[in-house]
Order: C-alpha cells, then sequence, then structure tokens
C-alpha cells in the first residue's frame, strides 16, 4: 500500500524496525481486532492498539462509565462519567488516531450475538472480568475458528495466554468449567491496583501486534502471569488437552453456553 506523508511520519519508529517495515505496518493497517470490554484491559489495549495503526477495531461493551473506574479504566475520564464506556473510549481513541475505524458495539454480549459480531474481525481480546463471559468468548472463538488473547487481573497479579484454534491449548485446557459462582472474587470485591491493568493490556496489545505481524512466539502454549508485588513473570506451559469439551478429540460441548445471566462489570 502507499502509505501518505503523515502516516509514514506517524508510523516511522514501526516502519524502521526490520520485524516490521512498511509490510508489516500495512498488515496492521489492513488488521480487524475486536475487543470484549472497555474497561481496566480493553482501555490500554485499545490505547496502543490505535496507536499502532490497527485499521479496524471493536469495542464491545454495554456498561456506562462511573467515577470508580477512573483509578484504571484510562480511556476514560470525569467528562465521559455516565456515558457509555464504547462511546467514551472511541472517542478517546479517535482523538490519539482519527485514522481509525472504531466500530462501537453497545451490547452485552452473549450466546446469541457473539459468533455474529467476532466473524467480521481476524482477532478477539478477551478484557473481560467474570468467568461466564471468560469461557463463552473463548468457546465462541474456538467455533469460530478465532485467535483469542485473553487477559485478566486481580488485586496484585494478572494473566496472558494467547489461544490460536488448531495450534495449542484453549481456555478450558486450563481451566476445565467455571468455579461456582461467588467462590473467587471480583476485582469490585477484592480490589486491584490500577497499573496492573496497563501492564496486562499492553502485554495483550503486544500479542494481538505479534499475531498481525507473524513474528515472534505468541503465548500459545503458555499462560505469563505477572506478580507486581514481587516483579516477577513466570511462564507456565500449557499442554492441549485432548479430552478437552470444546477443543479436544471429541468435543462435548457443540453449542454455546450462557452459564448465567448474570454479567458483572469490566475490570
Amino acid at each position: 500500500m502507499e502509505f501518505t506523508e503523515q502516516q509514514l511520519q506517524r508510523y516511522s519508529r514501526h516502519i524502521i524496525l526490520p520485524e516490521v517495515g512498511g509490510r508489516g505496518q500495512a498488515k496492521i493497517i489492513d488488521a480487524k481486532v475486536v475487543i470484549v470490554g472497555a474497561g481496566g484491559l480493553g482501555c490500554p489495549v485499545g490505547y496502543y492498539l490505535t496507536a499502532a495503526g490497527v485499521g479496524t477495531i471493536g469495542l464491545i461493551d454495554n456498561d456506562v462509565v462511573e467515577i470508580s473506574n477512573l483509578q484504571r479504566q484510562i480511556a476514560h475520564s470525569v467528562n465521559t462519567i455516565g456515558m457509555l464506556k464504547v462511546e467514551s473510549a472511541e472517542k478517546t481513541f479517535k482523538a490519539l488516531n482519527p485514522d481509525v475505524n472504531i466500530i462501537a458495539h453497545k451490547v452485552r454480549i452473549s450466546k446469541d450475538n457473539i459468533l455474529d459480531i467476532i466473524k467480521d474481525y481476524d482477532i478477539v481480546v478477551d478484557g473481560s472480568d467474570n468467568f461466564p463471559t471468560r469461557y463463552l468468548v473463548n468457546d465462541a472463538c474456538v467455533m469460530a475458528k478465532k485467535p483469542l488473547v485473553s487477559g485478566a487481573i486481580l488485586k496484585f497479579e494478572g494473566q496472558v495466554t494467547t489461544v490460536i484454534p488448531g495450534e495449542g491449548h484453549c481456555y478450558r485446557c486450563l481451566f476445565e468449567e467455571p468455579p461456582p459462582a461467588g467462590l473467587v472474587p471480583s476485582c469490585q470485591e477484592a480490589g486491584v491496583l490500577g497499573v496492573l491493568t496497563g501492564v496486562v493490556g499492553s502485554l495483550q496489545a503486544t500479542e494481538v501486534l505479534k499475531l498481525i505481524l507473524g513474528k515472534g512466539d505468541p503465548l500459545k502454549n503458555s499462560l505469563l502471569v505477572y506478580d507486581a508485588l514481587k516483579t516477577t513473570f513466570r511462564k507456565v506451559k500449557v499442554p492441549k488437552n485432548p479430552n478437552c469439551a470444546i477443543c479436544g478429540e471429541h468435543p462435548s460441548i457443540t453449542e454455546l453456553i450462557d452459564y448465567n445471566e448474570g454479567y458483572c462489570s469490566l475490570p
């Protein structure tokens, strides 16, 4: 593709990288990525993918901005309190890079709409903060054969993994079933260090760009665990489970499941 003079200036630090170059930047501009959640993880993921020039970014969320979000959800501000998060984030991202096409999906993700939404995107990013949504997104991506970059945070710890259907594990290979309701506290109940969302979200954005460029080693066989208090990263190998209910040799889950009707707020 032919870059404009402004694009050459904006993306110059990418283009001079041998691993990216003009061809790689063109791939980034052509890419379509959808983010589940415009909260703590969705904000930094969206910020950096917008800055990188990802051509189309979808945002899925039906929540509104509250003052308690502002400790970590960096795409929002006091001026957007009460606004839908997808609209607040769209305004922020467009101000950073007007060339990026932001698509706001103002819906609660469910088994009835997720496949129809993600079919138009190349990569899915999960920034949700509840297990039913996390499993729903995983199962939908496996069924639709869409790469998934999943992140999770709580208190001072974050986790990131990448699911590439047919090439490695899925989220159910890590954890077969969602835990019983109330067993694992949410960020709202247990708290979260605000800057942790930036670390984990940036790692997710990095995984997305690696997938787009076809460079490096994505976390398709690993779970990366970050401990903010100890300042340590630990990579855990995750083998594909041949008996996995969704990606195994004989899957028992053939239709999407909503584990409950509740929908926790995003981190």
